[in-house]
């Protein structure tokens, strides 16, 4: 295949790769072509997925996680040493356009104009699910007696009310604890039931 490519290419008479470098020299475009039209401004037009669920601020109709657009891509600043990015795309139901950029800090997208985010996010607090102790907090329980007491209080507290839900769960796993017995007995089932196999 690179052979076929590199020969498939017509090469005019009058050009001179010591004075055009390329073909794209010599025909004066970019090899990006039509992607490349607004370089000058810094923007490069890129196919763009959906990062999450968004409301279009101009029609109200929904647009899913992984719809893609031809998006303008420009660099708007730094996180550190890691660039932000921001995209700017039209609706495909209506005139609007939506703005979405970077967001190094949380590892996520933020939307800066033209559209809402449909709230999905999952809350571990909101759950009642167990949440990681952060480093800060971590140091402060090893370091500072009073706020341990309070901390192992508060976690009693969370004990006594998902204690009920705790002991219900128990109680459904005991039953298929001994495994072997009920794959046995379920082989002896089998065993009498379709003799044929055997």
């Amino acid at each position: 295949k690179g052979e076929r490519k590199g020969t498939n290419k017509y090469y005019p008479p009058d050009f001179d790769p010591a004075k055009h470098g390329s073909l794209n020299g010599y025909h004066k475009t970019h090899a990006l072509r039509e992607r490349a039209r607004k370089l000058s401004q810094g923007i490069l037009i890129i196919r763009f997925e959906m990062p999450y669920n968004i409301w279009c601020d101009g029609c109200k109709n929904h647009i899913g996680m992984g719809v893609r657009y031809n998006a303008e891509k420009k660099k708007v600043g730094t996180y550190y040493s890691t660039p932000i990015y921001r995209f700017r795309m039209k609706c495909h139901l209506c005139i609007n356009y939506i703005e979405i950029q970077t967001d190094p800090a949380n590892c996520d997208y933020v939307i800066v104009s033209g559209a809402t985010r449909k709230e999905e996010r999952w809350d571990m607090a909101e759950n009642e699910q167990i949440l990681t102790t952060e480093r800060a907090e971590k140091e402060k329980l090893e370091t500072d007696a009073m706020y341990k007491l309070d901390h192992e209080g508060k976690d009693k507290e969370k004990l006594k009310k998902a204690l009920p839900s705790l002991t219900d769960m128990i109680d459904y796993q005991s039953r298929w604890k001994d495994d072997y017995q009920l794959n046995s007995s379920l082989r002896r089932k089998f065993r009498v039931e379709h003799p044929c196999c055997f």
